[in-house]
């Protein structure tokens, strides 16, 4: 992956363009929202560390968009953190404590919480998500409405996963084959297999793993995101025989089925 000059990603962030219709993104670069800089803003200085989050010294709570980072309890009972959460945590206190930031936007700006969903960009240009992820201290998790730089990730990603960094060195975060899948499986998972047929019922398009669509792997994209897979380039028709990788929320209904809401979350292997 080439090694982005620094403030290079954010003006890529900034002029990012969703390929979906511009109602969708508009609001999100065309307003300014209290307490958060532009890309081109000012810096503000990293205060505390949390699960994916950053603290700013201004007040302003950052959830790094794109990466999600084994989980911590944070208050939660019966809660138990997964494997290398603690050291994905000091990981990202070590990158960013005490050091001036700046965020960049790729889509909505803030979640329900009111955290800025942004991208982290130190003074000397390191990239944080880019960091962790090349580490192997998060995996890439986008989201249909946050999608900018997802293949940038996906690469620093694919490289910490060779290098069995991390989380990669660890089975809990294996990547599983569509046939090892079996009821009482849930959670976020990357899932391999290849797809045997493909179909659009209803609006709905379903990429079948297997002869028996009640028990057999399914990815499915509903109709309201649709638009999104086929602006992108997107062929159902052309996915059979197709090996693919697929990461999302496992789910149980008429067998093990993962949703897709954007194409980011599909990668053609061959």
């Amino acid at each position: 992956m080439r090694t982005s000059r620094p403030g290079e990603a954010c003006r890529r962030l900034e002029c990012y363009k969703p390929p979906w219709p511009s109602e969708f993104y508009s609001s999100f670069f065309c307003s300014s929202l209290p307490g958060l800089g532009r890309a081109r803003g000012r810096w503000s200085k990293a205060a505390r560390a949390g699960w994916s989050t950053l603290f700013l010294d201004d007040g302003v709570q950052v959830r790094l968009v794109g990466i999600q980072a084994p989980k911590l309890p944070l208050g939660r009972r019966n809660f138990k953190a997964w494997p290398l959460a603690e050291e994905s945590k000091k990981l990202l206190s070590t990158l960013t404590l005490g050091r001036m930031v700046k965020l960049s936007y790729g889509g909505r700006r803030l979640d329900r919480y009111g955290r800025a969903l942004a991208h982290l960009h130190r003074e000397d240009g390191v990239w944080v998500q880019e960091r962790l992820l090349r580490r192997g201290m998060a995996r890439v998790y986008s989201f249909r409405d946050n999608r900018a730089m997802v293949p940038e990730m996906l690469a620093a990603e694919a490289a910490a996963r060779a290098a069995k960094a991390g989380i990669w060195g660890h089975g809990w975060y294996r990547i599983w084959q569509q046939e090892e899948l079996h009821k009482g499986l849930d959670g976020f998972f990357l899932i391999e297999g290849t797809v045997l047929d493909a179909a659009k019922v209803r609006g709905r398009i379903y990429l079948n793993f297997g002869a028996n669509w009640r028990q057999d792997f399914t990815i499915t994209v509903a109709p309201r995101d649709r638009r999104v897979f086929e602006k992108s380039g997107f062929d159902h028709a052309a996915m059979p025989g197709r090996r693919v990788r697929v990461r999302g929320w496992l789910k149980h209904f008429n067998g093990p089925s993962i949703e897709a809401t954007h194409p980011e979350q599909i990668e053609i292997l061959d």
